[in-house]
C-alpha cells in the first residue's frame, strides 16, 4: 500500500539459488507492496474469503443445507483449503490483468477435486464409479490437493517474478 515505510525491510533467502541473501528480493518486495492499492488488496481478501466459503460449502467440509458429504472430512482438508484460498487471494493482489496465466486456475480446480468428496462428485462418479473412486482415488486425495496447492504456489511465484521484473506504474491505478 502506498505510504508504507520499508526502512526496516529484511533480506530474503532464495532457496532456488545458492541460499545467499539477495538485496534484489527486498527491492522487489518494496516495489510490489508500494504499488498495491487498497482496491487490489481488498479484492485479494475478498477472493480468499469467497473461495474458502464457496469451496468449503460445495465440498461440504461443514454441515450446510445445500450440500451433503458421504465420506468423512479429513483433518487436512480445511487447512489445505485455507492455504489454497490465501494463495489465490495473493495471486489476485499481484496479478497482471491482461497477462495472467491460467496456472492458478488449474491449481484451484485440482485442489477442489482433492478436497471434494469423491463419491459426491457426480462427474467423477459417472466416469469411474463409486467402487473405483473409493478404492483408488480416496487414498490419494491428499496428494491431489497438495498438488493443487503447489500449482497455485507456482503460479503465484511466476506472477511475483513478472510483477517485480516489469514496470507496474500503470497497474497502481487499479
Amino acid at each position: 500500500m502506498k505510504g508504507l515505510n520499508f526502512a526496516h525491510a529484511s533480506y530474503v533467502i532464495d532457496p532456488l539459488k545458492d541460499g545467499h541473501l539477495r538485496r534484489e528480493h527486498v527491492i522487489i518486495i518494496r516495489t510490489i507492496v508500494e504499488q498495491i492499492t487498497r482496491k487490489r488488496l481488498l479484492a485479494g481478501v475478498i477472493m480468499s474469503i469467497v473461495m474458502f466459503v464457496a469451496m468449503g460449502t460445495v465440498t461440504a467440509l461443514w454441515d450446510n443445507p445445500f450440500f451433503g458429504r458421504m465420506t468423512a472430512v479429513g483433518e487436512w482438508e480445511v487447512g489445505l483449503l485455507i492455504l489454497l484460498s490465501v494463495l489465490s487471494g495473493l495471486y489476485v493482489v499481484i496479478r497482471r490483468p491482461f497477462c495472467s496465466n491460467t496456472t492458478a486456475s488449474v491449481g484451484g480446480v485440482i485442489g477442489f477435486f482433492g478436497i471434494a468428496c469423491p463419491v459426491c462428485n457426480k462427474i467423477l462418479l459417472v466416469l469411474f464409479g463409486s467402487e473405483l473412486l473409493l478404492t483408488y482415488y480416496e487414498p490419494v486425495r491428499l496428494y491431489i490437493t497438495i498438488l493443487g496447492v503447489l500449482i497455485a504456489f507456482w503460479a503465484l511465484s511466476i506472477e511475483w517474478r513478472y510483477y517485480g521484473a516489469t514496470d507496474q506504474t500503470d497497474l497502481s491505478k487499479g
